[in-house]
């Protein structure tokens, strides 16, 4: 085994430091690299999992496991594949995903460069997430602990990269990864997960747009479903579907973003009710194995924190149709709408509208 090496991207987090663990303690020769974005971590109210702090203790993890480390400089990447995305999708009055791009774009593509030029044979990270190999075919699934599964940030990944990837925490739940990092007397044991988007440390996206485009970003009009003006909102970067708070419409109810129009720079309103969908379009079309070519019916998950749905799926060309049986809340366009076989991943593709 001592033969076969592996490099861990090491978030100085407890799940990547404990991935780092139990790799060297199968006999695997590991080796440490954290991704560096030269993220400022002044006045954040916790530090991000890319900035100095994590870097520093990345560092003491593998110094306490006896494994080399590298810290990548991943600045440029960062702001061309994901930040102008970012801030190009809000203004566009659509809600991008970060964390799919980054994955996408930086932990399986250009960290597997590094993998490559250190001569190691797998990439591996602290994901909650399975690779099952059957019949020659590599597939993703699901993690044994749902609460934490991340299949959902990991859907554009492909045949040949989960040739090269190991997720050494697929099979345990949280609680056991905090005993294992206890176990190795890791110096990050106790260290509080990160929830926050790297490049926000202060976890504040629309101070993030404000600073990045803020000329850009303009006031409009607030409308109800009938189209009559409700009142005027700040920029339609500042809001997504679904959106309750901060939108000082006075309705003697709760009301929520159902629709952002950037052709005329409107965002409509309407109850809670009128905030369910059924029918959506999707673009950007990715799959773990083939595409779908016949009209199937999969489970379908349109953010992380959503619990997925029966839907039926019908291709058109370049793009997916998506009809849920029961309607939806919020399905906003940017966001990814990941298909499900049971625990697997099928494919994946980005909201480009809703139908109704």
């Amino acid at each position: 085994m001592a033969e076969i090496r592996v490099v861990v991207a090491m978030s100085g987090g407890v799940d990547s430091s404990v991935a780092a663990a139990l790799l060297k303690k199968k006999g695997y020769q590991v080796i440490g690299v954290t991704m560096c974005f030269n993220i400022t971590e002044e006045k954040a109210k916790k530090p991000g999992c890319c900035g100095a702090s994590a870097i520093d203790d990345a560092v003491r993890v593998a110094h306490k496991l006896g494994i080399r480390h590298y810290v990548l400089n991943m600045q440029e990447p960062l702001h061309k594949y994901v930040i102008s995305n970012f801030c190009k999708e809000y203004l566009s009055g659509r809600t991008p995903n970060p964390c799919i791009l980054c994955n996408q774009h930086l932990k399986f593509t250009a960290l597997f460069k590094k993998v490559h030029s250190l001569g190691a044979q797998f990439l591996a990270t602290g994901h909650y997430g399975r690779i099952e190999e059957k019949a020659g075919v590599y597939w993703l699934k699901k993690a044994k602990d749902l609460k934490k599964d991340q299949s959902y940030f990991l859907c554009r990944l492909n045949q040949p990269q989960l040739k090269q990837i190991i997720f050494p925490l697929g099979n345990y739940i949280k609680e056991e990864v905090r005993r294992i990092a206890k176990r190795f007397c890791l110096p990050v044991a106790e260290k509080t997960a990160s929830q926050e988007i790297c490049f926000l440390p202060r976890n504040d996206y629309r101070e993030f747009l404000r600073q990045r485009c803020g000329k850009d970003i303009v006031p409009g009009e607030v409308l109800d479903q009938r189209g009559n003006i409700l009142g005027q909102h700040k920029g339609i970067a500042y809001y997504t579907i679904g959106q309750r708070e901060g939108l000082r419409i006075a309705k003697g109810y709760p009301v929520y973003i159902t629709k952002i129009n950037p052709r005329d720079n409107t965002i409509t309103v309407g109850t809670k009710d009128d905030a369910f969908s059924r029918r959506f379009v999707v673009n950007n079309l990715s799959f773990i194995n083939k595409p779908i070519k016949n009209k199937v019916v999969l489970k379908v998950k349109i953010r992380y924190n959503h619990k997925e749905s029966a839907a039926k799926l019908t291709p058109t060309g370049n793009k997916i149709s998506v009809e849920f049986k029961k309607p939806q809340f919020a399905i906003t366009p940017g966001q990814a709408a990941v298909f499900y076989d049971q625990d697997k991943v099928v494919g994946s593709g980005t909201i480009e509208k809703v139908l109704e």
